[in-house]
């Protein structure tokens, strides 16, 4: 008999976890999967597998509470869809079919929250109630959040129901007279202030707090919780950046549109309990990663730094650390990792050297260092990294990522040291690393632009090389060593939504600019070289369009750069006016354009010719704005007017920049001028 394929058997236990077996049916279940145990050890121990639950989740509590039956499933599928099209005539209208919903739902909330299908319900329901409805959820849980917070489904029903019930706490604290709240229903409840359903609910966890760091679906209620207990910002669930959601949660939400309300990505105000309660949780923990005696050995530590690699439970810690500091200034759990020792620790060494060679510990130790007691941070500095800081940078998935965030949280001493180490290899760092570059910028300029001419130097040698040929196009074009134009979206017809290669490429070059004279020039003649058709395309790209409007600086590009590029601009003002992308440009050219009243009037004529285009389009209503188009129509004396007040405004003191001139020896060593201007008599 071959060995069981791992994951056709996690298929097939999903597939009937939710279908009632009985008689001889559910008693060959047992057995084969009884006797599938043996053969699948090595996968089933296996608790860092991405796609499928984690041991910890097998042999977790039942998530199981029957199923529905089919005309009560129909029933629930309605009202979630009804509810997601939102075709309600008034908000009491909408009150009622709720209410009428979480009657219907009594007694089944625990069945419609680990449903697939029903969980979604659930959410819109939490999402839609008002306090009354919402403490009718929350008490239909009780005995049973442990379990549903480690199921796949109800465990991001739950991680909705704790964000609303913390805005409803904040709302009883605040308004005290709104503490006791009665049911106008048939059941006349009378329920306890949300502080006290909370605290009950934790109650209930504590004992299970150590197995939720580790579970994959409960660690992220673990987590909500703390964020909660500790009034820090709750995160969006849908937002790229989140931390309370997984990628595969935030994406599924986009999917089915399942939005946030108002009480997402905020702070709350939570009572003097919630501080308590999160102090003797992590006093607990800190006793369950301990000996009995309270003392620590070699072996606990072992196993809290295996827990800082673990894929599911690092966040756990990350957050644990940043949060402990609240109540507890000695910092037990970082000293459970971490030595107090000013020495080197060999095995303290070997843990280091792991996190930064690691994906899950290097963005472990990323995180501590952002947010640890500055000496602790450089304690680690000076003892593991300050003596290869360019061999860890040259580490692109895990180390690099360490020492950027050194750069941003060490000390001036530190930070400079770094680049003292880093800026001679910088062009090569960038070959794989290009955010690297942004985090070097940003440190040079935090330090008073701290080796600014060396760091110009290394990134010209990496995108702007010397030419010693006669031909242009031998990589001196910046656009195509930073951007990549040739092989990007640039131009395509199929409506290719840009990268995110070529979003990280467009902002590093916009950094670029921002930060020397010298990047803006090389720029602008890049772009100047390019084929009109070429350029224009850049104007209407979602990204590169960002990169066009950060050379539009008036008083950073002189007066013959600034005629070259507007006499390109101004041939489509109408088409960029009507673009998403394109009108953004436009906007900004009314500054441009100060002091070259020519080429505002030449603007301000193509768009008055297309009014009837422009005023149809969205974009171009919003550019007619800006340009004060109404007043160029009705009152163009006034227009002009304003125009001349704005370029006082931008030029109050002095003239437009200008360019350069250039002058040459002539045949008696006196210099003379050679561009085509007349010498004036």
């Amino acid at each position: 008999m071959g060995k069981t394929r791992g994951r056709r058997l996690q298929k097939k236990q999903k597939e009937t976890e939710f279908q009632p077996a009985t008689g001889k049916d559910q008693e060959s279940y047992s057995d084969g999967n009884s006797a599938t145990a043996d053969n699948n050890d090595d996968y089933s121990n296996n608790q860092y597998n991405e796609d499928e639950p984690s041991n910890s989740n097998r042999n977790g509590p039942n998530t199981f509470f029957g199923v529905l039956d089919t005309q009560e499933l129909e029933y629930f599928k309605q009202a979630e869809s009804t509810i997601a099209i939102d075709t309600f005539e008034n908000e009491e209208e909408k009150n009622i079919f709720i209410n009428s919903v979480i009657e219907e739902s009594r007694g089944k909330e625990l069945k419609l929250a680990t449903s697939q299908i029903c969980s979604k319900l659930m959410e819109r329901l939490i999402l839609e109630s008002d306090g009354i409805q919402l403490k009718k959820i929350f008490k239909s849980f009780d005995g049973f959040f442990y379990n549903i917070s480690c199921q796949k489904y109800s465990s991001h029903v739950l991680e909705t129901l704790l964000v609303r019930s913390t805005a409803l706490v904040e709302k009883e604290l605040l308004t005290p007279s709104f503490e006791i709240e009665q049911d106008t229903g048939a059941d006349q409840a009378v329920f306890a202030p949300m502080e006290s359903m909370f605290l009950f609910m934790l109650n209930e966890l504590k004992p299970k707090m150590k197995e939720m760091i580790s579970h994959q679906y409960a660690s992220h209620v673990f987590r909500l919780i703390v964020l909660i207990l500790s009034s820090k910002k709750l995160p969006s669930s849908t937002m790229a950046n989140s931390t309370l959601r997984s990628k595969k949660s935030k994406i599924a939400r986009k999917m089915i549109d399942l939005k946030d309300n108002d009480d997402f990505n905020k702070t709350y105000q939570t009572p003097d309990s919630f501080k308590l309660e999160l102090k003797e949780i992590f006093q607990k923990l800190y006793f369950d990663f301990t000996s009995k005696d309270n003392s620590v050995t070699s072996t606990n530590i072992t196993k809290f730094r295996e827990l800082c690699v673990d894929k599911i439970a690092s966040p756990v810690i990350q957050l644990i650390i940043q949060t402990e500091g609240i109540f507890d200034r000695d910092r037990k759990f970082w000293f459970l990792i971490f030595s107090k020792s000013p020495e080197k620790d060999p095995k303290e060494e070997s843990f280091t050297e792991y996190l930064l060679s690691d994906a899950v510990g290097s963005h472990f130790l990323q995180n501590c260092i952002s947010f640890t007691k500055p000496k602790y941070a450089t304690r680690l500095y000076n003892l593991y990294m300050k003596d290869r800081v360019v061999k860890l940078s040259k580490r692109d998935t895990t180390g690099a990522y360490v020492i950027q965030s050194c750069l941003q949280n060490l000390g001036d001493s530190q930070v400079k040291e770094i680049l003292g180490q880093i800026v001679p290899e910088l062009s090569i760092i960038l070959n794989s690393n290009i955010d690297f570059g942004i985090e070097v910028i940003n440190a040079s300029v935090k330090e008073g632009d701290f080796m600014k001419p060396e760091i110009v130097s290394q990134l010209i040698k990496k995108y702007y090389p010397s030419n010693n040929n006669k031909d242009e196009d031998n990589g001196n074009n910046i656009l195509e060593s930073c951007l990549l134009l040739n092989s990007s979206t640039l131009g395509n017809t199929k409506d290719d939504w840009p990268t995110a290669e070529e979003r990280r490429r467009s902002i590093f070059l916009e950094k670029l600019i921002d930060y020397d004279d010298t990047f803006l020039n090389i720029t602008i003649e890049s772009m100047l070289k390019l084929p009109k058709e070429r350029f224009l395309q850049m104007c209407y790209h979602g990204v590169f369009s960002h990169v066009v409007e950060s050379i539009l600086q008036v008083k950073r590009v002189d007066t013959l750069k600034r005629k070259l590029l507007l006499n390109i601009l101004c041939t489509d003002i109408v088409g960029l006016s009507c673009n998403a992308y394109g009108s953004h440009i436009v906007d900004k050219l009314w500054e441009f354009t100060s002091k070259l009243t020519l080429y505002k009037e030449r603007i301000a004529k193509s768009l008055d010719e297309e009014s009837p285009k422009i005023k149809n389009s969205g974009y171009g209503k919003k550019v007619w704005k800006n340009w004060n188009m109404e007043t160029y129509v009705r009152k163009n004396w006034d227009w002009k007017r304003i125009i001349r007040e704005h370029d006082l405004e931008v030029f109050p003191d002095s003239k437009p920049l200008q360019p350069k001139r250039k002058f040459s020896k002539d045949v008696n060593g006196d210099s003379k001028r050679t561009d085509n201007k007349r010498r004036r008599k």
